[in-house]
């Protein structure tokens, strides 16, 4: 007859979990034969040499071989086999309860899009997590997943998650690392899809063998992968700090040398304020360029006020913008041309000269990148039009 429509795929990345992944097995069948749940179990094996496949088929789960080494490789292989609506995944080390999925079902049958399990609300087991996670890696990825990204999520790297498959289908995941806990968590909330989070536990894992997380390498990759889905914090805020700073102490400095504390600034620090507006005016670009390119490319949602902006800032107008700075840039140059013909071609004041060189030489060099600008953003929007 017809095969009965599934609802409920557990999914289950593993790599040499011999030793646990039975009894994670028994347990995600146990809770399917319980509350009656039409499901399937997939083991995505990431190239176990230590016989975890034979132990999971003859458990009763159906073994996916996943070939492109990673977390976020073996899950995504795992997820393109299943044939439910509903999508759970957990790690096959014994550290999370497999009995207890009820809450995450509840959640996605009521119309949530992804369900976050939250282990420091749910309780975490005594030496279930490395203290350098609990109170440092965590809290502060986490934290930075939540301001960057405004995402309700309250412990982003939990590993017992669920997601309804069309969802996922349209979050459209690349990582193929551990940063694919993140990417997922991203991707639903700049979607905006429905994100709920129940409390879970996490226990010791029932491995011998070292976990295959690395705590500085993979805490990092979290990090990076946040820092480049959102050009926001990683150059437009910086930038624009940047060149207020520069801007301020340059304006200060304009005048005359100042004194601070014993210690006269002058010409030399007004360089440096420059140089600083410049970095500054360089970051501010690269957040347009990111931005630009991972909306066309398809890796961030199109942001209506972001698109607003290209409708006022064209190619004409950024020439326009850069010609008249290099117009402002040339008239300092020209009025240090003439103070030094005033003092008929000899040796020039140096703190007297820069006073006016330095601002010249930003203007003419902003000038110039805003024009090579506009025309790398005209030919990275190409795409869009």
């Amino acid at each position: 007859g017809c095969r009965m429509s599934v609802e409920v795929s557990i999914v289950m990345p593993c790599l040499d979990e011999a030793e646990t992944v039975e009894a994670c097995i028994a347990k995600a069948r146990g809770f399917l034969e319980d509350n009656g749940v039409t499901g399937e179990i997939i083991i995505a094996d990431n190239g176990s040499t230590d016989g975890s496949q034979r132990l999971a088929r003859a458990a009763g789960a159906r073994v996916v071989d996943v070939p492109q080494r990673g977390y976020g490789a073996a899950l995504m292989g795992g997820i393109a086999s299943a044939r439910g609506r509903f999508v759970i995944m957990g790690d096959a080390d014994g550290s999370y309860d497999f009995t207890r999925l009820g809450l995450f079902l509840e959640e996605l049958r009521k119309g949530a899009d992804l369900v976050m399990g939250n282990r420091f609300r749910g309780g975490v087991a005594r030496g279930a997590m490395p203290p350098l996670h609990y109170y440092l890696g965590n809290p502060a990825l986490t934290g930075v997943g939540r301001l960057f990204f405004r995402s309700a999520a309250h412990d982003f790297h939990c590993g017992l998650r669920a997601v309804r498959k069309s969802a996922y289908e349209s979050m459209a995941l690349r990582t193929t690392g551990m940063e694919f806990a993140s990417e997922m968590v991203v991707k639903a909330t700049l979607l905006e899809m429905r994100i709920v989070e129940v409390p879970t536990t996490l226990s010791p894992s029932g491995r011998s063998r070292a976990p295959h997380l690395r705590s500085w390498r993979d805490g990092w990759r979290h990090l990076r992968f946040m820092l480049l889905y959102s050009p926001r914090w990683l150059f437009l805020y910086p930038g624009f700090l940047m060149m207020a700073l520069g801007t301020g102490v340059g304006l200060w400095l304009l005048p005359g040398p100042r004194t601070l504390g014993g210690v006269t600034l002058d010409v030399h620090t007004l360089l440096y304020a420059a140089a600083l507006v410049l970095v500054g005016f360089q970051a501010v670009l690269f957040a347009t360029f990111a931005k630009t390119f991972a909306v066309t490319e398809g890796l961030l949602p199109p942001d209506p006020k972001f698109m607003d902006v290209y409708r006022y800032v064209t190619l004409e107008t950024g020439l326009a913008a850069g010609a008249g700075m290099i117009l402002i840039g040339l008239v300092g140059t020209l009025r240090a041309v003439w103070l030094w013909d005033t003092l008929s071609f000899g040796p020039l004041d140096p703190a007297r000269g820069l006073r006016i060189i330095i601002p010249a030489v930003l203007c003419l060099t902003l000038g110039s990148q805003t024009v090579l600008a506009s025309f790398f953003l005209s030919v990275l929007g190409l795409t869009r039009k």
